[in-house]
């Protein structure tokens, strides 16, 4: 690798613009090579030219398909660093095949959705979506004093103890509620360090008043709740998924929530987005956004700032904190 590594930065415009402002732009410029060109398109004849010399890509939303079609157009690639999150979309088995490292902003990314998370969590506690829907209908549904309503002794359940789910955990202790957490892969220590009961799934379900997923969608956890896991959930549960849609069975969900069971807050869903009318979007004890509680606006930056650190560490010749294995990828998002 050359000194001063030729970098290009591939994504659509507009994107990159919010990723990667003029400022961030000169702290990549401090260690990179970095052409004024700006590739969302990765067959135009300048953007092939620029990949024969292109050392370290930098990719995020919107960026073409790095497949072995475009490693054989970059000769010299050594590293992508992805400022998004999954990489998966992205990137093809090729480019770990031939070496390449790889670095994801997903520890970036992970603050937006927790904060975002949490919020919904206390919300959702306070049963603030209900009322707000019975309010606007010209109800009022004083639940000052209903003991169903409020943070404080409320169990609330974490379903994976990924980056975000772990980051859900640590904004939640002290706030008076008790933590169980479900992940085949944490430990009795780990758990108890970030103040988690570990228990199983089952367990967690029939003993959380809410449950907030953040478990990676992989073929074993697809649906991981359907009909059965969400039947488990108390009278008056709330289900919060900031993951992905595909965890939740959606026409199971649908069934226990129009009889007003069980409430959700979903930010994805499957299929997403929802069709228009669909049932779950005119529930009053349901709140569907549009998957924004990632890094948007002025967040984006965020994401930016990561992958330009993870530019300057690879120059430097320094480890990467956003790293993604070959081997991490049948158990990550």
């Amino acid at each position: 690798m050359s000194p001063r590594p030729r970098a290009l930065i591939a994504m659509p415009p507009a994107v990159a613009a919010l990723a990667l402002p003029d400022d961030l732009r000169a702290r990549l410029r401090m260690v990179c090579d970095v052409p004024d060109l700006v590739a969302d398109d990765f067959t135009r004849p300048e953007v092939r030219e620029a990949l024969e010399h292109t050392e370290v890509l930098i990719s995020g939303w919107g960026c073409p398909a790095v497949d072995a079609g475009l490693l054989a157009d970059a000769p010299r690639l050594s590293a992508v660093l992805h400022a998004a999150g999954s990489v998966k979309p992205v990137l093809a088995p090729a480019v770990w095949e031939r070496g390449i490292t790889v670095s994801s902003a997903a520890l970036a990314n992970a603050g937006p959705v927790a904060d975002y998370t949490v919020a919904a969590i206390c919300l959702a506690a306070k049963r603030a979506f209900r009322v707000a829907a019975d309010y606007r209908g010209g109800h009022h549904q004083d639940l000052t004093l209903s003991p169903r309503t409020g943070m404080l002794d409320r169990t609330v359940g974490i379903v994976g103890a990924s980056k975000i789910g772990r980051l859900v955990l640590e904004r939640l202790a002290g706030t008076g509620v008790r933590l169980l957490v479900h992940d085949p892969y944490l430990g009795l220590d780990e758990a108890t360090e970030l103040g988690a009961q570990p228990v199983s799934l089952d367990r967690l379900l029939t003993g959380s008043d809410i449950v907030s997923l953040h478990a990676p969608l992989l073929p074993e956890t697809r649906h991981l709740l359907d009909a059965r896991a969400l039947g488990l959930l108390r009278d008056g549960a709330v289900l919060v998924n900031t993951a992905r849609g595909g965890l939740v069975d959606t026409d199971a969900l649908l069934a226990h929530c129009e009889d007003g069971r069980i409430d959700a807050v979903l930010d994805v869903t499957d299929p997403e987005p929802l069709p228009p009318g669909h049932p779950l979007l005119a529930l009053p004890n349901v709140l569907v956004t549009p998957h924004i509680a990632g890094a948007m606006g002025s967040e984006v930056r965020l994401l930016g700032e990561f992958a330009v650190d993870e530019a300057e560490r690879f120059a430097a010749g320094k480890p990467l904190l956003g790293e993604v294995r070959a081997e991490d990828l049948p158990r990550i998002a």
